[in-house]
């Protein structure tokens, strides 16, 4: 692509956050133009909930996060056989979910297995077992159907890091709460990439911060325009953009 593109705003990343912010943009009369490293729209939720988990087969998850226990508890009662590998017998998922998965494993329902996966096998496209490396060096195998890998996804600002802007870490871009702004006039960080004192990384943080950083941004776009704040409940022209009245 030769001919830059115009657009009244950027967003790097087309997650969750950053399509809802294309959505609060759209209500005050912004268009916005998506840029992300994936050939997909969605982000960590596309990359990490896969769809119509394979039932009645030998499932292996592997990971010790939110989403590694929260399927192993939903699956646990369809697959015929369930493991969950994770590296280390500490997890980072809420507690409440690993005193479940532990009880399930006390009733021998699934089985818990210390060990990262090393090598897949299998023939004609189809798994047939995970060979398992222990901490010890030694390895073994596990028998399964399907592989449900909940390793996560790697946040990398790339060259945007180097835009001169007051970083945390080298890693998370500090923003103003008020308007979720970097230390750089008209760039702005919700989700995951951004830092604040108290900052939660949930999909619903996200969404508060993409709502009060479209009001900020109305001020770039329309400099001259009044805005008004209005409720998509209420406002009929609200309801126009959205197709509902």
């Amino acid at each position: 692509m030769t001919e830059p593109i115009k657009s009244d705003v950027l967003i790097i990343g087309a997650g969750p956050c950053g399509l809802f912010a294309i959505f609060e943009l759209g209500l005050l009369d912004m268009k916005a133009h998506v840029v992300d490293i994936l050939d997909k729209v969605g982000g960590q939720c596309a990359e990490l909930y896969p769809e119509k988990p394979f039932c009645d087969k030998r499932l292996l998850i592997v990971g010790g996060g939110d989403s590694a226990l929260d399927w192993t508890l939903n699956l646990a009662p369809l697959a015929s056989h369930l493991t969950l590998l994770h590296r280390r017998s500490e997890f980072r998922a809420a507690p409440d979910s690993v005193n479940k998965m532990m009880a399930l494993v006390g009733e021998g329902k699934i089985d818990f297995v210390l060990g990262q996966v090393s090598a897949l096998k299998g023939e004609g496209g189809q798994l047939e077992k995970a060979v398992v490396k222990r901490s010890d060096g030694s390895s073994f195998d596990i028998a399964c159907d399907a592989l449900l890998p909940f390793f996560g996804l790697t946040m990398k600002l790339g060259p945007v890091a180097n835009w001169g802007m007051e970083m945390k870490d080298g890693e998370y871009v500090v923003v103003d709460t008020a308007t979720f702004e970097s230390s750089l006039p008209g760039i702005f960080a919700i989700g995951d990439i951004n830092w604040y004192p108290g900052k939660l990384k949930l999909i619903l943080s996200g969404f508060h911060e993409g709502a009060l950083m479209a009001q900020k941004a109305f001020r770039y776009v329309y400099p001259d325009k009044r805005l008004i704040f209005q409720y998509t409940t209420s406002s009929t022209s609200l309801q126009k953009k959205l197709g509902v009245a």
